[in-house]
């Protein structure tokens, strides 16, 4: 009896410890546009339109410009980026790419999906998306892993007919991210998120709300806000189970703690 209730407890705790774990795995919500999504794009690093995760943003260009937008995401994250260009109704083959930089503007390779596409004579549209890594808490100064902070989508034709050049195009960018959970988590955080501008404050400046930084937009719950993780919940289940394994193994093993009577020899 004493071992059953043991081990009831112990699936108890580990019941209890899966429900988090299950919510930490699943996607995080969206945020649903409101009428207030960007409609157009910058021309540049320090333009870029600032766009949350979940919203899509829109606007309009023509063949050869760069479209520039940026977003936050933070440590635990796994952003996708997806574009889709429309493109006028005649034209020739052109392909289209679209490029992800972190806040110091190093590239960011994409983990999967289709990057750069070529969009066929008379093709309506073309579509493209780029699946980052999961973003790090810290990382090697050496490293070129992802970091919490700012992150950069550029958008442009790379390949195209001279007389394309010029044509009217507009272009649809959204941003979703997956919340990986304690399966990226590592030791150590970032004294401050990669965002532009915001290493260069004084501390007065950070205590004024009204200082100007490059970049405004942060996540809902703010940075750093993937401290806690279902990895600490399993490290704490593991560690339960095994002193409950060692518990019943020694109630096992003990027996029933009376000596045996031996008869005594004739």
């Amino acid at each position: 009896m004493r071992i059953t209730r043991v081990l009831g407890a112990a699936l108890l705790a580990l019941g209890l410890a899966a429900g988090p774990a299950a919510a930490d795995s699943s996607p995080s919500p969206s945020a649903t546009d409101d009428g207030k999504a960007p409609t157009q794009a910058g021309t540049s690093f320090r333009t870029a339109t600032e766009i949350e995760q979940g919203q899509q943003a829109t606007a309009s260009a023509s063949t050869g410009d760069y479209l520039y937008w940026s977003f936050p995401a933070d440590a635990g994250q796994r952003p996708t980026v997806r574009a889709t260009v429309k493109l006028p109704r005649t034209h020739g083959a052109q392909s289209w790419q679209i490029d992800v930089y972190d806040g110091l503007r190093r590239r960011q390779s994409c983990q999967y999906g289709a990057a750069t596409r070529t969009a066929e004579q008379g093709a309506s549209s073309v579509q493209l998306a780029c699946v980052l890594r999961t973003v790090r808490a810290w990382s090697e100064p050496w490293a070129n892993d992802p970091l919490p902070g700012t992150y950069y989508v550029r958008l442009t034709v790379v390949n195209l007919a001279a007389s394309d050049l010029g044509q009217p195009v507009s272009a649809e960018v959204r941003v979703d991210s997956k919340d990986i959970g304690g399966a990226a988590a590592v030791d150590g955080s970032l004294a401050e998120p990669l965002v532009p501008g915001v290493a260069v404050k004084s501390r007065a400046e950070k205590d004024d709300s009204k200082a100007a930084v490059l970049s405004s937009l942060e996540p809902d719950d703010g940075w750093s806000s993937g401290w806690w993780s279902d990895r600490w919940v399993w490290t704490a289940v593991g560690g339960l189970l095994a002193a409950l394994a060692g518990i019943g193994g020694y109630t096992l093993t003990r027996g029933s703690g009376r000596p045996s009577r031996v008869p005594p020899s004739a």
